[in-house]
C-alpha cells in the first residue's frame, strides 16, 4: 500500500500517449525553377534512391515553383528507438544524390523532427511598439525560456524578416550605366570578411584588420559604384549607389507567414519537453517563469497561451481520477447490495485497492504514465479485477454456511479453483494482446491498454489466491443458524432454475432463437456508423480558410481577419489565434501542421467551454457560405489518436510521368461525384487551381547581338517587383539580405510595362527593353503543384464529410467511383481514415494469429477436451447481439476504440465460460447426473457471473462522459449485459447438444430437489 501510493506521485504526466512520427520531409531548393523541373531535376531523382531503403513504407511528394518537397514514410514494424539509425542511412542516401543535381540546385534538408510536439504555444503581442522592438523582447524571452528544467527546445513563429532594400528606378540605373551585375559584384567585395594577416613587431606577432564593412544603411547609401560605357576609368565613372538608389531598412516582402492573436499581430513562441519530463511539472515551472520575466516586460506587451498542455494533462489527470473513484464506489455498492457488508469489503480491499495500488507500482518500473489510456484501461479492468476475488469470497460464503471450518474454507476456496481462475485470467489478459502487437500508430497509441491490463489482472488472480483468503477468514462472518440453509433456495435462483430447465427442454428453438439474433444483428451491423478515432473534447477548435492557389498572402490575411471580427467579444470564446501563410507549430500530436501556401489560413479557437463548440462551428459554417463564396472555410475538431486532416482521401495516381490534363479529368470526375453528395461539406483537388505565368519567350539571336543573356533579363523581372538579392548586411547575429528592386511607381506598373522594362548588360552601358530580346510576352497557365506517390504522379480527391468519415464514403457513392473509366497504367484507391481505420484493424491480425493459437492450447489443457473448448468459442460471436444493439440504440459509431471493447468483451465471456464449463466437469465428476450436473452448476456459477458483470457494465458508467471512451463502454456494457445471458442460457444449450443430454434425462431429474450434499 505504502509503495503503491508513493509509486503514484512518481508517475509521469500526460494527456494522450505518445505515438511515433514516422515520417521524415526532405526539402530542397531550386530557385528559379518550375515546378515540372523541379519534379523531374530534383524530385524524381531524390525518389529513386530513397525508394532503395528497404525500410520505407511510402513515398509522397509535391514539387512547387523553386522547391521539392518529399515525405519519406518508415514501415510500421521499425519502432522509435531504430528511427535515428534510419534516418543517418536516409541523409546518406540524399547526399549521394547531390552529385546528380544540374547547377543551381540547394543543398537537400532532412527534416526528422517532423513529429516533435510544442505542447506549450504563446503568441507575444505588442501595442505601441514597432515589429523589430517586439522581435528583440521575443527573442530574450525565447532564450530566458530556453533555460527552465526541462525544456528541450524553444522556436518562435511568424518573424518578420527584415532586408536592406535599394529602390531604383529604370531611368537612373540607365543613365548610370550600371548593371545589377556591377552592383552585386561591388556590394559583395566589400562586405567580405577578409582576412588581412599578420605583422611581427619586434617580438610581438600583429594581427592586422580592414575596415569599410557596411556598419549602418548610410554605409551601403555611400558605396560607389563603377558606371558609364564599358571600360570607361576617369572617376567621372563612379556612382554612388546612394545617389541612384533610395536605401532603407524594412520587412521582406511578400511576407512568408502572418500570426495574430485576437487580432493584433503577434508572433509565436512555441516550446517543446524534454522526454520523459512530465508535461504538469514542465507547465508550473513555465508558469514561474513567465509570471518573473512578464513583471519586467514595458507596458504594452502581453504574453498570451494559444495552447498550455500542462493545464490540460492536469484537468484530464483530474477527471480520469474522479471517474477512477466513481467506478471503485460503484462496484463497492454493487458488491455491498449483492453480497453484503462484510464480503464487499474483502473483495473490495484485495480485488480493488490493493490491485490498483500494486499496478501503480509496476507502472512505476516500467515507466508507464498516467495517460488517457493507461488510466482508462483501469476503469475497464476494473470489473475482471474483482472476478477473481468474487469468486474465492462466494466459495468461502458458501462453505461457511455449510459450516466448514473458516481456514479450510479458505483454502478450498482458492486452491480449487486456482487454475481455472488462472487460465481465465490468461485468457482474458490475451484478448488484449493483439493491440499491443499491432505495428500501425493506432496501435502504438493504445499499446498501454495491454500493459495495464496485463497487469492489473495478473496481479489480481496473485492476490486473490492468496491474500483474498486470509482477508476472508479475518472479515467473513460465520452463519448463525445452527443447521446448513441452502444458499440457492431463494426466489431469484428458483426462478432462474425453472427458466434454464425449460431452455434446455427447448434447446432446439432456444438455438434458433439466438441463431436468428445473430443473423439479425449481422445485417443491422450496416447501419452502425464507422469511424476510426473519436474526435476530442479539447475546448479547442480550428477554422481551416482556402482560397483559390496563387492569392497573394495579403488577401489571405484580409479573410481571415473578417472571420476574426466575427469572432470577436463573443463571451463563449476565450482567443483566437490566427496563423496565415502555414499550419502553426505541431502542439497537438495527432493534428498534422498544413504546409506553406500563400492562400492557407487557419484559426485556433480557444472555448471557456468545449459544449459551446458544435454551436459555434455551425454559426462559422453558415456565415461563411453566405459572406466568403471565393473561399473554402472548414471549422472542425481535434481529433484523438492518429487523425486526418481530410477524412476522405480518393487518389488517382498514372504513369510515372503522367499527362496532368488525364489525371486532372479523371480527378474533377471524381470529385463531382463526391461534392453531389448531401453528405459531403467540401470537396477539392490537391493540385489546387491552375495559375496563371508570365512567359517571355527569350530570342536567342538578339540576345546574343545585344549582348543580354537569360540571367539578365531574370535579374530585370526580379527586380522590376520583389527584387534581387545583391549581398548580406551583418548586424550583430543577423544578417539581412540586400535587395535591389524598383520604386514603388514601377512596381504597381510592372504587369502592364513589361516589354519597356530595362534590361541591364552584364558589362555595363546602356539598357536594352525587354521587348527587343523576346520573341513574346504572353500570360501562359501552369500545374502549380505536382503531387507524386510512390513516384507516380498523383492526384488525390480531398473531402470533408458533414458527419461521420463513411456517411460519405456510402456503398452507392464507392460504386459510381469504380464506374469511372481509368486509361491504360491509371489506378485508383480510398486513402483517408478508411485506409488508416483497415490497416489499424488488419495490425491486429498478427497479434490475433498466435493470441487464439494460446486460448485454444489453455483451453485444452484445462478440460483436455476439444468439445469443452469448442462450446466456449461458439458463444462469442454471440456477442456481436449485445454490440450491434447498444451502438444503434446509443447511436455510437464503430471505430478502432469499439474494436477494442468487442475484443476485451470476447475475453470477459471465455473468463466466465471456463468457470461454468469447470463447474459442469467438477459435479459430473462428484457423481452427480449429466442434466443435474449442467443445472446445478449454472445456479451456482449464477452470482459469481452476475456479480463480475455487473461490477464491469456498472463500473464503466464514469466513462460514458469520455468521448474517447463512451464508444468503448457501450460496447461492453450491452455486449457483457447480453453476453451474461449468452453465458448462462444459450452455453448450457449448446453444452446439452453437443454432449448428447437427452429429454429421457430431463423428465428423468424434473421432479429432483438438488440438496447441500449433492452440491
Amino acid at each position: 500500500v505504502v509503495a503503491g501510493i508513493a509509486s503514484y506521485f512518481t508517475l509521469g504526466q500526460l494527456e494522450d500517449p505518445e505515438f511515433t512520427i514516422k515520417n521524415a520531409v526532405v526539402v530542397t531548393a531550386y530557385p528559379g525553377a518550375s515546378p515540372e523541373e523541379v519534379e523531374l531535376e530534383v524530385t524524381d531523382r531524390l525518389e529513386l534512391a530513397i525508394q532503395q531503403m528497404p525500410q520505407v513504407k511510402y513515398v509522397s511528394s509535391f514539387s512547387r515553383q523553386g522547391l521539392s518537397q518529399i515525405t519519406v514514410a518508415i514501415r510500421p514494424e521499425y519502432r522509435s528507438g531504430q528511427l535515428p539509425q534510419i534516418w543517418n542511412e536516409l541523409r546518406r542516401k540524399v547526399g549521394d544524390t547531390r552529385r546528380q543535381f544540374p547547377p543551381g540546385v540547394g543543398e537537400p534538408r532532412v527534416v526528422d523532427d517532423f513529429g516533435d510536439v510544442y505542447g506549450f504555444l504563446l503568441g507575444v503581442v505588442a501595442d505601441g511598439f514597432s515589429e523589430a522592438d517586439l522581435e528583440r523582447y521575443v527573442d530574450g524571452l525565447r532564450k530566458e525560456l530556453s533555460l527552465v528544467n526541462g525544456v528541450a527546445r524553444v522556436e518562435v513563429w511568424g518573424v518578420q524578416p527584415e532586408c536592406i532594400y535599394l529602390d531604383v528606378s529604370q531611368s537612373r540605373l540607365a543613365n548610370a550605366g550600371v548593371s545589377v551585375d556591377q552592383i552585386r559584384d561591388t556590394v559583395q567585395q566589400q562586405n567580405l570578411v577578409v582576412d588581412a594577416g599578420a605583422i611581427d613587431i619586434a617580438n610581438q606577432r600583429v594581427q592586422v584588420k580592414t575596415t569599410g564593412m557596411f556598419r549602418t544603411p548610410e554605409d551601403i547609401a555611400d558605396l560607389s559604384i563603377r558606371g558609364g560605357p564599358a571600360g570607361k576609368t576617369e572617376p567621372a565613372g563612379l556612382v554612388r549607389l546612394g545617389d541612384i538608389a533610395e536605401v532603407r531598412r524594412d520587412y521582406q516582402q511578400p511576407s512568408a507567414a502572418l500570426m495574430r492573436v485576437d487580432g493584433r499581430p503577434a508572433i509565436g513562441v512555441a516550446i517543446t519537453n524534454q522526454p520523459g519530463v512530465s508535461i504538469v511539472k514542465l507547465g508550473l515551472a513555465l508558469d514561474r517563469r513567465l509570471a518573473e520575466l512578464t513583471a519586467d516586460l514595458p507596458a504594452g506587451i502581453e504574453i498570451q497561451r494559444v495552447a498550455w498542455q500542462g493545464d490540460l494533462v492536469s484537468h484530464s489527470i483530474v477527471d480520469f481520477v474522479r471517474n477512477l473513484i466513481a467506478a471503485i464506489l460503484i462496484v463497492l455498492a454493487v458488491l455491498w447490495i449483492a453480497m453484503g457488508l462484510r464480503p464487499a469489503l474483502v473483495v473490495g480491499i484485495t480485488g480493488l485497492v490493493l490491485v490498483i495500488l500494486g499496478t501503480f507500482i509496476f507502472m512505476a518500473v516500467l515507466q508507464i504514465d498516467l495517460q488517457r489510456m493507461s488510466l482508462g484501461a483501469l476503469v475497464i479492468a476494473m470489473g475482471m479485477m474483482v472476478d477473481n476475488a468474487i469468486v474465492v469470497v462466494d466459495n468461502m460464503i458458501v462453505r461457511l454456511g455449510r459450516g466448514m471450518n473458516r481456514e479450510k474454507a479458505a483454502i478450498e476456496s482458492a486452491s480449487k479453483p486456482a487454475m481455472p481462475l488462472l487460465g481465465a485470467t490468461a485468457i482474458a489478459i490475451l484478448a488484449f494482446y493483439p493491440i499491443a502487437a499491432s505495428t500501425e500508430n493506432a496501435g502504438e497509441y493504445c499499446a498501454s491498454l495491454f500493459s495495464m491490463v496485463a497487469i492489473s489482472l495478473g496481479f489480481s488472480w496473485l492476490v486473490a489466491v492468496t491474500v483474498t483468503p486470509v482477508i476472508g477468514m479475518a472479515m467473513l462472518a460465520s452463519p448463525k443458524v445452527t443447521e446448513p440453509a441452502d444458499p440457492y433456495g431463494s426466489r431469484f435462483f428458483r426462478a432462474y432454475r425453472k427458466l434454464l430447465t425449460t431452455a434446455l427442454r427447448m434447446r432446439i428453438p432456444v438455438l434458433l432463437v439466438f441463431v436468428a439474433l445473430l443473423i439479425g444483428s449481422g445485417v443491422s451491423f450496416r447501419f452502425v456508423n464507422q469511424m476510426f478515432f473519436p474526435n476530442s473534447s479539447r475546448p479547442q477548435f480550428m477554422v481551416d480558410v482556402w482560397l483559390p492557389e496563387g492569392t497573394r498572402i495579403e488577401e489571405t490575411s484580409e479573410v481571415v481577419s473578417r472571420i476574426e471580427k466575427l469572432l470577436a467579444n463573443r463571451y463563449e470564446i476565450q482567443s483566437v489565434a490566427s496563423f496565415i501563410g502555414q499550419g502553426p507549430p505541431r502542439f497537438y500530436l495527432p493534428v498534422e501542421p498544413e504546409k506553406p501556401y500563400s492562400s492557407y489560413g487557419q484559426l485556433i479557437v480557444s472555448l471557456k467551454d468545449f459544449r459551446d463548440t458544435e454551436k459555434l462551428m455551425h454559426e462559422i459554417d453558415v456565415w461563411a457560405s453566405k459572406n466568403l463564396t471565393d473561399a473554402k472555410v472548414i471549422p472542425r475538431k481535434y481529433g484523438l489518436g492518429p487523425s486526418e486532416t481530410w477524412s476522405v482521401r480518393l487518389r488517382i495516381s498514372g504513369p510515372a510521368v503522367a499527362d496532368p490534363g488525364t489525371l486532372r479529368r479523371l480527378a474533377d470526375e471524381a470529385k463531382e461525384i463526391i461534392a453531389a453528395s448531401p453528405q459531403t461539406k467540401v470537396a477539392r483537388t490537391d493540385w489546387r487551381q491552375r495559375v496563371p505565368t508570365i512567359v517571355a519567350e527569350y530570342d536567342i539571336t538578339n540576345g546574343r547581338w545585344t549582348n543580354v543573356d537569360r540571367k539578365s533579363i531574370a535579374d530585370a523581372t526580379r527586380r522590376a517587383f520583389d527584387g534581387v538579392a545583391v549581398g548580406i548586411y551583418r548586424q550583430q547575429d543577423k544578417l539581412l539580405p540586400i535587395v535591389l528592386r524598383a520604386v514603388d511607381s514601377e512596381r504597381e506598373e510592372a504587369a502592364a510595362a513589361l516589354p519597356n522594362l530595362q534590361v541591364s548588360r552584364p558589362l555595363g552601358g546602356s539598357t536594352i527593353p525587354l521587348g527587343q530580346v523576346t520573341r513574346d510576352i504572353r500570360l501562359g497557365w501552369e500545374d502549380p503543384l505536382i503531387w507524386r506517390w510512390d513516384r507516380r504522379r498523383a492526384v488525390t480527391v480531398q473531402a470533408v464529410p458533414v458527419g461521420l468519415a463513411t456517411e460519405l464514403r456510402t456503398p452507392e457513392l464507392v460504386e459510381k467511383i469504380a464506374k469511372i473509366k481509368l486509361p491504360p497504367g491509371y489506378t485508383m484507391e480510398w486513402d483517408g481514415e478508411y485506409k488508416n481505420s483497415r490497416d489499424a484493424q488488419a495490425s491486429l491480425i498478427p497479434g490475433i494469429v498466435p493470441a487464439a493459437l494460446i486460448v485454444a492450447l489453455i483451453l485444452v489443457w484445462l478440460f483436455n477436451s476439444y468439445r469443452k473448448p469448442l462450446i466456449i468459442v461458439l458463444i462469442i460471436p454471440f456477442a456481436i447481439i449485445g454490440v450491434t444493439l447498444g451502438l444503434l440504440i446509443t447511436r455510437q459509431p464503430f471505430g478502432f476504440v469499439a474494436l477494442l471493447a468487442a475484443m476485451s468483451l470476447a475475453g470477459m465471456m471465455i473468463k466466465n465460460a471456463i468457470v461454468l464449463v469447470d463447474e459442469i466437469g467438477a459435479l459430473q465428476a462428484a457423481g452427480q447426473l449429466p442434466f443435474d450436473a449442467v443445472v446445478n452448476a449454472a445456479v451456482f456459477r449464477l452470482r459469481p457471473v452476475l456479480l463480475a458483470a455487473g461490477t464491469t457494465v456498472l463500473g464503466v458508467i464514469p466513462l460514458l462522459t469520455d468521448v474517447f471512451w463512451i464508444s468503448m463502454s457501450v460496447v461492453i456494457m450491452f455486449g457483457l449485459t447480453i453476453g451474461t445471458v449468452i453465458t448462462m442460457v444459450l452455453l448450457p444449450t449448446i453444452y446439452s447438444l453437443l454432449f448428447g443430454i437427452t429429454d429421457g434425462d430431463v423428465k428423468r431429474n424434473a421432479a429432483a430437489t438438488p440438496t447441500i450434499e449433492s452440491a
